[in-house]
């Protein structure tokens, strides 16, 4: 009732099943402007990365090219992926690459790092985002309105990061230099924090999505036995699929062990939704793939900066506490810190 109604009052045409269609898309582009606000902060932190290390000029100039096309293109497509999908299949894809993330966390050395998580979660992200808004929406009277609003307020951040963005890469390296832009000197003072800012920021949307998760997927059965039917083959899944993830962390990854992960974990999935889901969820799931897959594509070549970096910080390869691994960290360029 309220507002709503009387709105919708004026116009008695339009099926009420419409407003659920509204919903649907305001939960996607909430869900896509977070991922587009993930990529780009990797984006301007790999820029700076790569303007401060001599070897990865050429990497950087291919960074600084990137136009506000794709990023549009990113979001729209994202925007209708997250409406399409069910928040049943959006919950299973975010508590599986949660244990996928620990799991990987676990299994790193001490001194290494796995900046590729920041981009491999891109998908999930959004379908943790899209998720808990379903969950904590659901049965409120002006939900229309307030993801209405929460839509605005994400457009807003994206479209601040997007300027932010493209005024890196055309002004940073000279404002770096001359010492008068606050933008700029802001991130010359604090650009390798951004990591760390990131994943405490990640940390908490998972938590919540992961919590909201467990209730979509818990609210769907009558009985416990329902739901012991359902996790019981969902625990085994997940846990072969960690398993074999702890396999490739042993290698150093390529993009195409990336896009194969993703049709092993789409394929599990899948034979897991035909034996205890329902024929919208096997739907669901290959929207998933789509999106996993567009999302790899997307940030192809900000992963092939972070598979390089992650590479060359292992700590195996030289001893701890030697000058050589020392030398991993960043040192900026002369000519733009100085």
């Amino acid at each position: 009732m309220g507002l709503l109604s009387y709105v919708t009052s004026f116009i008695p045409d339009v099926p009420w099943h419409f407003w659920g269609s509204v919903d649907s898309l305001l939960q996607g582009l909430v869900g896509a402007c977070a991922v587009s606000v993930l990529s780009n902060f990797m984006r301007v932190h790999l820029y700076i990365m790569c303007l401060n290390d001599p070897d990865r000029q050429k990497q950087g100039a291919q960074l600084r090219s990137h136009s506000w096309i794709p990023d549009m293109l990113h979001l729209l497509i994202l925007t209708l992926l997250y409406s399409l999908l069910g928040p049943r299949v959006g919950a299973l894809v975010v508590l599986e690459f949660s244990l996928r993330a620990i799991s990987m966390i676990l299994s790193l050395n001490k001194g290494s790092q796995n900046s590729q998580l920041f981009l491999l979660c891109q998908f999930s992200i959004g379908c943790g985002v899209s998720c808990s808004l379903d969950y904590l929406h659901e049965g409120a009277p002006h939900r229309t309105w307030n993801l209405l609003l929460a839509a605005g307020l994400s457009g807003l951040i994206v479209w601040q990061m997007r300027r932010m963005g493209r005024h890196v890469g055309m002004m940073y390296e000279l404002h770096s230099r001359e010492r008068y832009c606050g933008v700029c000197l802001s991130l010359l003072a604090c650009w390798r924090d951004i990591p760390a800012g990131l994943w405490r920021a990640l940390k908490v949307a998972f938590l919540v999505s992961d919590l909201a998760a467990i209730a979509v997927i818990n609210r769907d059965f009558l009985s416990t036995s329902e739901a012991v039917r359902f996790w019981t083959p969902l625990t085994i899944c997940y846990t072969l699929l960690v398993i074999y993830m702890q396999e490739e962390q042993h290698q150093n990854p390529t993009a195409q062990m990336a896009y194969q992960t993703v049709f092993v974990r789409m394929g599990g999935l899948l034979i897991l939704m035909m034996t205890v889901g329902r024929w919208a969820d096997i739907v669901h799931i290959f929207i998933c793939l789509l999106g996993e897959i567009w999302c790899l594509a997307y940030a192809g070549d900000m992963l092939n900066i972070c598979r390089e970096q992650d590479f060359a910080e292992r700590p195996s390869m030289p001893r701890r506490g030697s000058p050589i691994s020392r030398a991993h960290s960043y040192t900026p360029h002369k000519d733009v810190t100085s």
